[in-house]
């Protein structure tokens, strides 16, 4: 019966169209449009996009033009061919939802963590990546390409020579296991897509395997539309963007990239402008074994230097346990209100486990490109083991205890250094002490770095040094220091391009659509042309590299809208500045 009413109403519509009464003037759909037909029960029934449409333009006459034209395959333009690809959108998002989190669900099903030992090429991950990604490109009747397991290519052909590209990764950055734990004590299993309420819980769902899903789907869309496209769309998936794009290098070593390129790898409405990410690593020798004093013999934060870590532990040995354990204890509660206060809150658990004293802080994780969205526990535990007053033996622990403390605490903006500096644009210089680990006889301390125009990474990578190397003289600490900078990267923000992007994102979600720029660092700076666009929605934490890391459906659903929209739309610009 409601095949018979849409077909019906199909009709109805082409019949409006070819009478002598012109329909209104044309304007494009907005969200409020937009959200009126997603509402109608019937918009999610539509057997295919002839039928929604129909159902459209008689909820907007101003449609019919527009529909009449592509139904009957003629030229869209200007007005139309937004409706239309708008349109287009919305029906993939009704009509695909739970396609799509299904397919994310076996992407992060896949635990695509680089190794320690093996190459991201030769991982199995990656390559069982890379064949469910084949697997899913052939069934849509899409081209496929594996580049040598480093980057996955998909293609839907164009009429013309040129191609625009779409960026996004597979891989994605290592977890601590017992941190998934929801508020009410739920255990979340990292590697399998969950969802709670409106949120899809797992490593990968908004960085970047949910892009990944919803970007194939709507390659899908477009091409069973059958709305031509002037340039060849290329999706290209990254295998190693969270540990430096070697993949990416090597490809633009073997293959011509797209001159104009989008990343969907950030954030919305549009990334012009992005800091440049930085490992600092200092290494302390590690020393004696425990004495007759308490003696760090293990400590821990994030599971890599990118992110915030949710948790931060130490493990004393040695000396008189009992009285280190009161002492740490009775110190706990004047400690937490006294640094609550200065950012955020967090707690101290002080516990015996056997004949060690192990002291956890818990704080909350964020990306470490974000370290104000999160409340870092790694410095508030060194911290809290130098203001109890605890003598400790004197090894590569402590020592990195003390360099915690001295030149950084609480603040993450470079200032106990004296390198602070901002950009009006781009933000403030952020260095996020993440990591401590033990490796090769040596305590690393680890701290992620994001640095903004004003600098360059010769001169800051100088400067840190230097510092360091001060403090270690003045301390009495032998300390190696290491600091890898990379570059910021700013776009001119014009063109056709971006203002197509903007206008997307503006109309669809009803938001200030203007370029941004962002801390957070993408394989962007190695592509031409390239801005990036979405997942993360403006005034939300981004949850990426976070313990419990998810994506929102409704986001998702905004996703899938704009990105098939955005397909057609820049597909068929006629100049892209």
């Amino acid at each position: 019966m409601k095949t018979l009413w849409l077909t019906a109403t199909l009709v109805a519509a082409l019949t409006a169209c070819s009478t002598p009464t012109p329909p209104p003037a044309a304007q494009t759909l907005k969200k409020p449009a937009l959200d009126r037909i997603a509402a109608a029960p019937a918009a999610a029934a539509a057997a295919d996009f002839r039928q929604f449409l129909a159902l459209a333009a008689q909820m907007q006459p101003q449609l019919q033009t527009a529909v009449s034209a592509y139904l009957a395959h003629k030229p869209l333009v200007g007005d139309d061919l937004v409706n239309i690809s708008r349109l287009l959108g919305l029906h993939n998002r009704l009509r695909n939802q739970a396609a799509v989190i299904d397919a994310t669900a076996k992407m992060v099903a896949i635990p695509t963590v680089r190794a320690d030992k093996v190459p991201p090429h030769e991982d199995k991950h990656i390559i069982a990546f890379g064949a469910l990604v084949e697997g899913i490109a052939k069934d849509f009747g899409l081209q496929y390409r594996n580049v040598d397991n480093r980057i996955f290519e998909v293609k839907l052909p164009g009429s013309g020579p040129e191609e625009f590209g779409i960026l996004t990764h597979a891989d994605v950055v290592p977890v601590v296991a017992d941190e998934w734990v929801l508020d009410d004590g739920t255990k979340l299993d990292p590697f399998q897509l969950t969802r709670v309420g409106g949120n899809l819980y797992g490593r990968g769902s908004i960085d970047d395997k949910g892009s990944i899903a919803t970007v194939l789907f709507a390659m899908k869309a477009v091409k069973d539309s059958g709305l031509p496209l002037a340039r060849t769309i290329r999706l290209m998936i990254e295998t190693t963007e969270e540990t430096g794009g070697d993949a990416m290098k090597y490809y633009r070593a073997k293959t011509s990239l797209p001159e104009y390129n989008i990343v969907l790898d950030s954030k919305y409405p549009a990334v012009v402008a992005e800091k440049g990410s930085g490992a600092l690593r200092t290494t302390f020798a590690l020393g004696a074994a425990a004495g007759n004093k308490p003696t760090i013999v293990a400590m821990a934060g994030a599971a890599s230097a990118n992110a915030v870590p949710q948790t931060a532990t130490a493990r004393l040995r040695g000396g008189n346990a009992d009285a280190a354990t009161r002492q740490l204890s009775a110190g706990k509660d004047a400690f937490i209100g006294k640094y609550t206060s200065q950012g955020g809150k967090f707690s101290i658990d002080v516990a015996r486990e056997g004949a060690d004293v192990l002291v956890k802080v818990t704080g909350a994780s964020a990306h470490g490109s974000r370290p104000e969205e999160g409340v870092n526990p790694l410095p508030r535990l060194a911290l809290f083991i130098k203001e109890s007053g605890l003598v400790l033996a004197p090894n590569g622990y402590a020592q990195a205890v003390r360099y915690l403390t001295d030149l950084y605490g609480t603040d993450y903006l470079g200032r106990t250094m004296g390198l602070a500096y901002s950009d009006d644009f781009m933000g403030p210089l952020t260095m996020s002490p993440n990591l401590i680990r033990e490796k090769d006889g040596k305590v690393d301390v680890l701290v992620n770095v994001r640095m903004p125009r004003g600098n360059t990474p010769e001169a800051l990578a100088k400067a840190t040094t230097e510092r360091i190397k001060t403090w270690g003289t003045q301390a009495g600490v032998a300390v190696e220091v290491d600091h890898n900078q990379g570059n910021w990267m700013a776009r001119d923000p014009k063109g056709a391009w971006l203002a197509t992007l903007l206008n997307t994102f503006g109309d669809t979600t009803g938001l200030e659509a203007k370029p941004v720029p962002t801390a957070g660092s993408t394989t962007a700076k190695l592509m031409p042309n390239a801005i990036n666009f979405g997942p993360a929605m403006p005034g939300k934490k981004y949850t990426a590299h976070n313990a419990k890391e998810f994506k929102e459906v409704a986001d998702l659903d905004a996703d899938m809208q704009m990105f098939t929209e955005m397909l057609v739309r820049i597909g068929n610009l006629p100049h892209m500045q």
